[in-house]
């Protein structure tokens, strides 16, 4: 027995409507139940911040059931095997499982995946190497067939997912990069340290304009993060068979009312392609596609990262997701 008799974590007090704030959620403590057999416990190092995990705090349809007021909200986490009675997952091993809390009980079901020796930080397991450099990496390979000399849009791309496809894309050989921010500190690292050849301020009063001349001869690749609006808007700069990778909506996600799509006249006369990514139909390919990611890490792939201690700020730190205050992977460190 590891000691371990009580756990943190975080609930959700009420269904959201709009934007979240901190009161949605409450920090409670639990007893931590004897394990039973082919369980094992999970004591977490860190607990992510993720823009998805919103669709999941209102009523109505998302990729998974809504959580419902009084149950804990169900995020991305890393930690420790500390108990045992798993022989798959003995003490000791380390992992990524789900659970905005302290310590998780699980039977290896679900998303529970060992972590292989990588010499790579333990925190992008929840970053580069976890859901969000995944997503840009199926993203670009497997939904929009990037080819060399194309040219990409990427929106949210100050965020960990669009960070990481605009390297990618980069390096995989696309011919310019535009990336899509909010305010002039996210848009500078974009240029000077991330690589994109462009990086636009969507809070500008030019931002039309200037949008419309990056634009150019146009864009065979789209990877969106923000929404409709932002999908209406690129559509008529897509270039004939363009592909849009719908990765997220963070700006859809906090409305019961999103915007609709205007300019689809442009997916027929251009022979556009539009497809969602949820990235857990790739998890075959995981351990190839992390292999190589923290392989590129290693070789100079940045990425950013803010790291709030504490469960209790957990909240806060998701909340700033939806407000424009976060710029790179928000993490909280337990």
């Amino acid at each position: 027995m590891t000691g371990a008799c009580e756990m943190e974590r975080i609930v959700l007090v009420r269904h959201i409507e709009g934007v979240p704030s901190p009161e949605d959620f409450r920090l409670e403590r639990v007893p931590i139940a004897p394990l039973e057999d082919g369980q094992f416990l999970i004591a977490n190092s860190h607990v992510s911040c993720d823009p998805g995990t919103r669709s999941r705090l209102s009523p109505g349809a998302s990729y998974a059931r809504p959580v419902m007021p009084g149950e804990p909200v169900d995020g991305f986490c890393i930690g420790t095997v500390v108990e045992s009675l798993n022989p798959r997952f003995p003490v000791g091993q380390r992992v990524t499982a789900t659970g905005w809390a302290s310590h998780v009980v699980s039977s290896g079901r679900g998303y529970v995946m060992p972590l292989p020796a990588l010499d790579v930080p333990d925190s992008l397991w929840l970053g580069v190497l976890g859901i969000p450099g995944m997503t840009a990496w199926f993203g670009l390979r497997r939904v929009a067939g990037l080819k060399a000399g194309e040219r990409v849009l990427v929106t949210s791309a100050a965020g960990p997912v669009g960070t990481t496809a605009g390297q990618l894309a980069k390096r995989w050989g696309a011919s310019e990069v535009v990336g899509v921010a909010g305010g002039p500190e996210k848009c500078r690292w974009l240029r000077e340290v991330a690589g994109f050849d462009v990086a636009l301020d969507y809070k500008t009063d030019d931002f039309e304009a200037a949008f419309a001349e990056a634009a150019g001869p146009g864009f065979d690749v789209m990877f969106d993060n923000v929404g409709n609006a932002m999908i209406d808007r690129a559509l008529p700069h897509m270039k004939l068979f363009g592909r849009l990778v719908l990765s997220g909506a963070t700006a859809d996600y906090v409305t019961d009312r999103p915007p609709g799509l205007v300019n689809t006249r442009e997916m027929i006369a251009k022979r556009l392609r539009m497809e969602g990514i949820l990235v857990f139909d790739d998890l075959a390919g995981f351990a190839e596609a992390q292999a190589g990611m923290a392989a590129l890490v290693r070789d100079g792939l940045v990425y950013r990262e803010e790291i709030f201690d504490g469960l209790a700020q957990l909240p806060e730190a998701f909340c700033g997701l939806f407000t424009g205050a976060s710029f790179g992977r928000r993490l909280v460190r337990i």
